[in-house]
């Protein structure tokens, strides 16, 4: 979770430059998608089933997919520094191994 929540701050504080009119577009699907992140990985948490924990595991793996699809939009259409795109997405690449980890553990 504490990766995910520096991959949501990191998003919202870039986003903050997007253009005012992407703010009900692509600004408001990657701030959705990344908080989708963290709040289902912490309600993955709470459950007491395995079967439960995976269910909210995956809903968060396929919302940081979303995320990473949306910062190669981000990046195509140049609202982000190329920079700030790399660190983003290595950031998604920590988070989605830590959630591979919690689906595995999870299992068990």
């Amino acid at each position: 979770w504490k990766e995910g929540h520096t991959l949501v701050l990191m998003v919202y504080k870039n986003t903050e430059n997007f253009p005012k009119s992407e703010i009900f577009g692509l600004t408001n699907q990657m701030r959705r998608a990344v908080v989708s992140v963290t709040s289902n990985i912490a309600e993955g948490f709470s459950r007491i089933t395995a079967k439960d924990k995976c269910y909210f595991y995956s809903i968060a793996s396929g919302s940081l997919t979303e995320l990473q699809n949306q910062l190669v939009v981000a990046s195509d259409l140049k609202f982000l520094e190329k920079s700030d795109f790399d660190k983003i997405a290595y950031q998604t690449v920590e988070v989605a191994k830590l959630i591979s980890g919690l689906k595995r553990i999870g299992r068990n």
